[in-house]
């Protein structure tokens, strides 16, 4: 009957609404769940297999082991300096960092003893961020900073999705900070109490500040970061440029950078004269020992074949960028090519430790959200784009395998495969590098990008 048909348009209506409703809401609890088991299964790994197995290897070898954080050099070379005016990169002092992080001082006549010698490798004033902490006891230090790095670190997800322009919906959020703590390089970088962390964390404000216009303050993080030069330096080197290509609206974040600058360098100076040549001392001996290398060099060791290509990422990176520079910071593009920073800093900077990984999050983010750029378009693009997310789920199924053999008895063979987990961590900043390049080339082509889920 005509007068019936308004309700049963109503009622199919609200029963779509319903069924929606419960779909959403069960789609959100397997995320919810998902996101969960897998950051719990890498702490458990990392806990209970990871850890066991470095022990029962160094016991074997009778290789030392003390605190193990990577804080601890610079934390007893802050307060060596401010409380004693010792010295942090002499030799003195690094024996006793020696002794603190690995129980005792290294002795290289033997075989097994590690070839990190552990030295104030930092610019000297990284002891005014430590300052706070020099007269805690270092357990006290151990427990607040590792705390202030799990905040930090879910801090820096939210500050990312700001950058980009994309607007997710709470319980995505949850889930991304969920993984984002439960991936290897963060619980690695976490549970050594690295300080790539927190450098990490400042550039995510630092840009987060310019994306909303803070310019002085966007510098002023910025020039904190440059604690850890070499993780930095790409990314303040785009800022300015980015920042002199307009310069009388953006020279702000110039001056904010400078405004702390100059006074870091100059109280560094004031407290140890000459502090720069011991530092760059300092980080000749830091390669020499650890013979560190980066991503693209592990990957082709064969001469200078890894040089080459790090230089070649670099400057097909700059031809980018430099179309993007005259682009505002709150239009989804910036966003973009910092994200293509963020991954070339991964890629070529002469550190390969899993750690540094966590600057590649806001390439994941990005392609995440642009995915729909990949899809339609090449087959060589969609298996890149498949490829790169196996690379990042591997190490939880990994994990997650490994914890089940050892849940199941069979801790020795667990042991055995500690490595699986492994697997993709070289091969992973490879492609997220090319495939962010490639989203940011494609949306510079395209005449129309499309841009669901983004604000902005």
């Amino acid at each position: 009957m005509p007068w019936m048909r308004p309700n049963s348009v109503r009622n199919r209506n609200l029963t779509r609404m319903l069924v929606d409703l419960y779909t959403s809401r069960k789609s959100s609890v397997i995320l919810l769940f998902a996101a969960v088991l897998a950051t719990a299964s890498m702490w458990f790994y990392v806990q209970r297999v990871l850890i066991p197995q470095e022990e029962k290897d160094a016991a074997e070898r009778q290789r030392p082991r003390g605190n193990l954080s990577d804080l601890y050099p610079r934390w007893l070379g802050a307060r060596e300096l401010l409380l004693h005016h010792r010295n942090p990169y002499g030799e003195d002092i690094s024996i006793e960092i020696q002794q603190g992080y690995y129980g005792r001082a290294l002795d290289h006549r033997r075989p097994n003893d590690p070839l990190d010698e552990e030295r104030f490798a930092y610019p000297v004033y990284v002891v005014f961020l430590l300052a706070p902490l020099i007269r805690l006891p270092f357990h006290d230090v151990q427990i607040v900073f590792r705390i202030l790095l799990v905040v930090l670190t879910a801090a820096s997800v939210w500050m990312w999705l700001r950058t980009l322009r994309w607007r997710l919906p709470l319980v995505e959020v949850s889930a991304t900070v969920i993984l984002t703590l439960g991936c290897f390089p963060v619980v690695q970088g976490i549970k050594l109490w690295q300080l790539s962390l927190l450098v990490a964390a400042l550039l995510a404000a630092a840009v987060a500040c310019v994306a909303r216009g803070f310019l002085l303050c966007g510098g002023a993080l910025l020039a904190l970061t440059t604690i850890k030069p070499q993780l930095a330096w790409p990314a303040v080197l785009w800022l300015v440029v980015w920042a002199a290509a307009d310069w009388r609206v953006r020279r702000r974040l110039v001056f904010g950078f400078a405004s702390i600058m100059v006074p870091l360098l100059a109280g560094a100076e004031v407290l140890l004269p000459g502090w720069w040549r011991m530092f760059a001392e300092a980080i000749q001996q830091y390669h020499r020992y650890t013979q560190n290398q980066s991503v693209i060099e592990v990957l082709v060791p064969w001469g200078f074949s890894g040089t080459i290509l790090a230089v070649s990422s670099l400057l097909a990176s700059a031809f980018l960028l430099n179309k993007l520079r005259q682009e505002p910071a709150d239009a989804v593009q910036f966003g973009r090519a910092t994200a293509l920073v963020m991954a070339l800093t991964v890629l070529i900077v002469p550190m390969s430790a899993p750690y540094n990984q966590v600057l590649l999050l806001p390439a994941i983010l990005v392609l995440a959200r642009d995915r729909t750029l990949f899809l339609p378009r090449s087959r060589l693009r969609r298996f890149g784009y498949v490829a790169g997310a196996y690379a990042l789920v591997w190490p939880w199924i990994a994990s997650l395998a490994t914890d089940v053999i050892c849940l199941a008895g069979f801790q020795e063979f667990a042991f055995s495969v500690w490595w699986w987990v492994d697997l993709t961590t070289f091969i992973f900043p490879v492609f997220v590098f090319a495939l962010m390049f490639l989203d940011v080339q494609t949306s510079l082509s395209d005449v129309t990008v499309p841009q669901e889920g983004c604000a902005g």
